[in-house]
């Protein structure tokens, strides 16, 4: 039986606290030397709900009619088949050789036997490091670095005061929602999982640890490309200033050639100052974005609603008949994707106009009938990918006997099983995975690809072969705060929209230095 799970932010974690290496600890000062007001990091996992408590996966038929709400869970085979990977994979260009770097707040102690279940599931090729595998020569690693050391996932004591963000189990599903993922659509990349005993929402220490970790990937040359889902609304910085301290990890990242990639955001263009707002946070007045993805030297992920078949596995096949709701509704007749937007539960994916960044060089010349950018601001998101949650992904988590925080399935507590899980921290580790594969076309990482990416949308031909235009819906997701509509071409909810990855990454290879 399906067993609806309440809401919980999300926005994968990108943090790493490391004193031990000689990191900003809590009253560190920032990188730039003054002491840093910061804004909380929020997670961006929107909605999930757990399907199936066996090792056996749901069908897309369970997910349809026995799920709380009707959902359409897509898995690995027709996730790929919606993108067009598999003349890729037949060509042998499956991110062999290059590495994703995942990092978030303390891993998760079952990640190595979930990703097994995981494989063993969907019948994907093995990596050396998950459990009941012997490595062998050629086989893709996954590997976990921990620089504080990681300790059970297990709820924090009752007597606890902690305001409940030390709660493992919570974070475990954003770890297998990244790892299990990035594997399904890089198969042959390795993965580095990088973690910490410290939550992110730390909010003086959290962002610069944060940035720390992504430095220390980059200067040890861990990683080809970093998958990044965490958030902060701009405006909840103190200035302009104080972001700008922090940039010193992508400025890194873009000069040893890695792409750091940013999820956009789960609440539309309405954010917050602090997290949760039941403790004191404030919606912010007016449209927002939210930073990392903001960032010039960052690739945005924006997410849309995926209307394609879950059960085709060799094309992208469009289905308004099945559910979600949203993709039988009139306005998505004939669509394959639409924007990502559920006003009625105040989730959405974020885009918009950034209020601290001018637009950058790349966004100067854009496909016909885009939604023009103005010189003041740079343009949110850059690309999108599959992230409502009706039309999530498949996960697999085992869970303690404890910690229940963030994981309650209706009055009861979770369990092991099978989860559909959506957010923009979805489309995040796919875009991450296909950065990986055209690295591995490349020979080498790719670096920042925004200006490659602007470059080939240009070009009225390959924007058409190379991309899909999402051009139905908008992520207004309050009456007081006005959305942005989809238009064609580039627009502020996804963006220059999602991949043909056939098409896509050998010209994303070629373009790039």
């Amino acid at each position: 039986m399906a067993i609806a799970m309440r809401r919980w932010g999300l926005v994968l974690a990108l943090a790493l606290v490391a004193a031990a290496a000689g990191w900003p600890v809590a009253g560190a000062r920032s990188h730039a030397g003054t002491q840093a007001s910061l804004p909380v990091p929020h997670p961006m996992l929107s909605d999930y709900e757990q399907v199936s408590k066996s090792e056996t996966p749901p069908s897309p038929s369970d997910c349809a009619t026995k799920a709380s709400i009707p959902r359409r869970c897509f898995g690995p085979q027709a996730l790929r088949a919606a993108y067009n990977l598999p003349p890729l994979y037949a060509a042998g260009e499956d991110g062999s050789g290059r590495t994703i770097a995942i990092i978030d707040s303390y891993g998760s102690d079952t990640i190595a036997h979930d990703l097994h279940v995981f494989n063993t599931a969907f019948s994907l090729p093995s990596m050396c490091g998950e459990e009941g595998v012997t490595c062998a020569s050629g086989m893709p690693k996954f590997s976990q670095l921990s620089l504080q050391g990681s300790p059970a996932t297990k709820a924090p004591p009752p007597t606890s005061n902690g305001p409940g963000q030390e709660d493992k189990t919570g974070w475990a599903l954003e770890v297998s929602l990244d790892v299990e993922v990035a594997h399904a659509i890089a198969p042959g990349a390795n993965i580095l999982l990088v973690h910490t005993p410290t939550a992110e929402t730390l909010g003086v220490q959290g962002f610069p640890q944060m940035m720390a970790a992504i430095k220390y990937v980059v200067d040890n040359h861990l990683a080809d490309v970093v998958s990044m889902s965490l958030a902060s609304a701009e405006n909840a910085f103190s200035s302009q200033q104080s972001l700008e301290n922090l940039r010193y990890a992508f400025k890194a990242a873009a000069a040893s050639g890695v792409t750091v990639l940013g999820a956009a955001g789960d609440t539309g263009t309405a954010n917050i100052r602090k997290s949760p707002v039941g403790q004191g946070g404030s919606t912010i007045p007016g449209p927002t974005v939210e930073w990392p993805a903001s960032d010039p030297l960052v690739t945005g992920v924006g997410g849309t609603a995926l209307c394609t078949s879950a059960t085709e596995t060799a094309s992208r096949v469009v289905d308004n008949a099945n559910p979600p709701a949203a993709c039988q509704d009139p306005a998505a007749a004939g669509q394959a994707e639409i924007v990502w937007d559920e006003f009625s539960r105040g989730i959405a994916t974020g885009g918009g106009f950034s209020h601290f960044f001018a637009r950058p060089s790349y966004q100067s010349v854009l496909p016909a009938g885009s939604t023009q950018i103005p010189s003041s601001a740079r343009g949110v998101p850059d690309i999108a990918m599959q992230a409502s949650p009706r039309t999530g992904a498949l996960v697999y988590i085992t869970l303690p006997p404890d910690g229940q925080g963030g994981m309650a399935c209706g009055a009861a507590p979770c369990s092991t099983g099978w989860y559909d899980i959506g957010g923009t921290s979805l489309a995040t580790p796919e875009w991450a995975g296909l950065i990986a594969i055209a690295a591995q076309i490349k020979g080498h990482g790719l670096g920042p690809i925004n200006q490659a990416l602007y470059t080939l949308a240009s070009n009225p031909a390959v924007y058409a072969a190379d991309f899909h235009d999402v051009t139905v819906g908008n992520n207004q997701v309050t009456a007081d705060i006005p959305g942005y509509n989809a238009t064609k071409g580039w627009d502020p909810t996804t963006g220059l929209g999602t991949p043909n990855a056939a098409n896509l990454l050998p010209d994303l290879a070629a373009a790039t230095p």
